[in-house]
């Protein structure tokens, strides 16, 4: 159902930041504003589609998809400067301000473990092997914000029939590009870079599952997580990893880099549960950005009916 907007009001850039993340701000900043270029993985082709600019360029086609909320869109402003991407700063406000400094072209993604078809993918080939979809999706933060997303990608699971992952496969570990010139915030010890994040194999290809390349009919900004990035709708933002260049296909459950910082308050699941707090605040509420009021968080941030079959008879609060 449509969910109409409160009254709008702005937020603080500073608003909740994990405490470990607080005390390594300063010393953060001494280097944030240092810009430059590096090496990705190889040369590549051409951009059919273009630079992910701040301000986004046109993406091209795509199509309508039925997997989408009718909720009230969160604004492009919003959107592009409200981020969390501690590779560019950990003010909310810091990814858009500093993340200039990426080149998403040439750009390529590798895909290794145990797969059939392992081998480096370049991005457009990837964009040109897969028709992209608007999904309107919400996004809920482990810090208790929200927001509704248009994004433009297409499902994970298309990606991972491609590469024919083994009877081994179980997990699915995803890799952030590692360029502290391109991302400064990387020389900081903040978290253990490069930012690595997993799924269980069959959360990865569930339909819901997507890889986003823009968002609002553009191409993605890169405060955003370009030139492609991971959007896994009933998880918590932290999951979404950023700026992919590589997938691993794994036997074992892969590290992330939130679990591994704080292992006691960010599980390998991160399911949206308004019933487990998190240690230092409550789950059960949330704030979309934009409104006033607080609003009732969702189990599952409101896809159970789509994913919570993937965890029957587990204890969702061990496995957090």
């Amino acid at each position: 159902m449509l969910i109409k907007s409160a009254k709008r009001s702005g937020v603080r850039p500073s608003e909740i930041t994990p405490e470990a993340v607080y005390e390594d701000r300063r010393r953060f900043l001494k280097t944030a504003a240092v810009a430059g270029a590096g090496a990705i993985l190889a040369p590549m082709a051409v951009s059919r589609v273009g630079a992910a600019m701040p301000d986004g360029g046109s993406i091209g086609e795509f199509v309508k998809s039925a997997f989408s909320t009718d909720e009230e869109l969160t604004s492009w402003e919003s959107i592009t400067t409200y981020n969390n991407l501690y590779e560019f700063g950990t003010d909310k406000s810091d990814p858009s301000t500093y993340a200039g400094t990426l080149k998403t072209r040439p750009w390529a993604v590798a895909v290794d473990g145990e797969v059939a078809k392992p081998g480096i993918h370049d991005i457009d080939a990837i964009l040109k092997a897969h028709p992209l979809e608007e999904r309107i999706y919400r996004l809920r933060c482990v810090e208790a914000w929200s927001m509704v997303v248009p994004w433009i990608g297409f499902p994970l699971g298309d990606f991972v029939k491609r590469v024919e992952p083994t009877g081994k496969a179980k997990f699915v570990a995803f890799e952030t590009l590692l360029d502290p010139v391109q991302m400064p915030g990387q020389r900081s010890g903040i978290l253990d870079w490069p930012y690595v994040e997993g799924l269980r194999l069959d959360e990865a290809t569930n339909p819901l599952t997507i890889l986003a390349v823009g968002l609002y009919g553009k191409v993605m900004p890169n405060q955003n997580g370009a030139p492609i990035r991971l959007v896994v709708p009933w998880k918590y933002g932290f999951k979404s990893i950023k700026s992919i260049v590589r997938m691993s296909f794994v036997e074992e459950m892969p590290p992330t880099s939130w679990s591994r910082q704080a292992p006691r308050e960010y599980g390998f699941y991160s399911n949206v549960n308004p019933a487990v707090d998190h240690p230092r605040w409550s789950q059960a509420r949330e704030r979309r950005i934009g409104e006033f009021l607080r609003r009732d968080t969702l189990p599952f941030n409101g896809y159970g009916e789509e994913v919570a079959h993937l965890y029957a008879g587990m204890d969702l609060a061990k496995w957090y």
